[in-house]
Parts: structure tokens; C-alpha cells; sequence
């Protein structure tokens, strides 16, 4: 596995080793060992979470406060989406910063975003399939929303010929200022 880090601290980019022929391809989509060594910690997942999207669907920017804090794996098996982490973590040095990554059939790419990372995805093909580990359940009284278009992110969004299509929860979600602090846990 090919492991790139981003400009936030502990945000990473997964490449299996795809071996592909004129039957397909295989590849190893997670293995415990490998990633507790990328991500240079123990790491537990305790649930999986599966999405189908049309494109031009946004969903987040996500994210869920301690004690219910998550870091998340993901991935996409079928279609394209742009990936997007941003760093909520107050007191870190790239507060407010995104990180943005095209995730893939064809790629294979993955997205590690540990806690404290607020969380959204774009689909820019006609539909796309979107896999994710977390490393703690969904609590609904943990969780948090910001913009997808806060200025003060200034996210760069691709253009897929409208504007996004979201839910009412995103399309009236905070302002990152105005948002619960997540405080650095790390």
C-alpha cells in the first residue's frame, strides 16, 4: 500500500496494490496491520456505512464531537466522487484548512480522515457507491454540520452543470465559527 500524507496532520491517502489482468482485478481493500502501521496507532473500526448518491449530490461536511468523535476510511466502488476533510480541531496549526481528493473506481484510492475532521463528498459522475469504515457508532447528539460553502473555508468544489443537491440538514448547517468546537483531542 502506497501511503501519501496530506498538508493536515494525520489526514492520508490510501493506494492499494491493484493486480489487474484481462479477468479483472484483485486488490487487498483493508488489512488491520497495514493500516495501524500508515496511520502509526492501534485503530478499531466499529461500523460500516454504505451510500448510493446521483451526481451533483453533496453530503456534508459531517463530522460528530467527543465522546462519540470518529475517524473514518473511506472509499469508492463504483463512479467518482471529490472527497473533502477539513480540520476542526481548534488549536491545530491547519484549522479551517480542507484537503481534497478524487476518489475512484478506477483509482482505488482512499481517504483516511481521523478525528476531528469534518467530512463531505460530491459525486461528479452519474451515481456513485461510497464505502466507509468509522472508529466509533453514530450518535445522533454528537453531531455536528458545517457549510459545504463556508467562505471561510473556501472549499473548490467541481463544477458538475448545477448546483449540488443536498439535504435539508446540510443545506442549513453552520458556519465553521459558529459551529460546536471540537477541541484537539490528539
Amino acid at each position: 500500500m502506497q501511503v501519501t500524507k496530506t498538508n493536515i496532520e494525520g489526514v492520508l491517502i490510501l493506494e492499494p496494490r491493484v493486480f489487474g489482468d484481462a479477468r479483472g482485478f484483485f486488490m487487498e481493500s483493508f488489512n488491520q496491520k497495514a493500516f495501524d502501521e500508515a496511520v502509526g496507532e492501534k485503530t478499531t473500526f466499529v461500523q460500516d456505512n454504505h451510500s448510493r448518491s446521483a451526481k451533483g449530490v453533496l453530503r456534508g461536511l459531517h463530522y460528530q464531537l467527543p465522546p462519540h468523535a470518529q475517524g473514518k476510511l473511506v472509499r469508492v466502488t463504483q463512479g467518482a466522487v471529490f472527497d473533502v476533510a477539513v480540520d476542526i480541531r481548534r488549536g491545530s496549526a491547519t484549522y479551517g484548512q480542507w484537503v481534497g481528493v478524487e476518489l475512484t473506481e478506477e483509482n482505488h484510492k482512499q481517504l483516511w480522515l481521523p478525528a476531528g475532521m469534518a467530512h463531505g463528498f460530491l459525486v461528479t459522475s452519474e451515481s456513485a457507491v461510497f464505502l466507509y469504515k468509522t472508529t466509533d457508532y453514530y450518535a445522533p447528539s454528537a453531531e455536528g454540520c458545517i457549510r459545504w460553502d463556508d467562505p471561510a473555508i473556501g472549499i473548490e468544489w467541481p463544477e458538475v452543470g448545477a448546483a449540488p443537491t443536498l439535504a435539508a440538514k446540510d443545506a442549513a448547517a453552520s458556519l465553521l465559527a459558529e459551529a460546536a468546537p471540537f477541541e484537539d483531542i490528539r
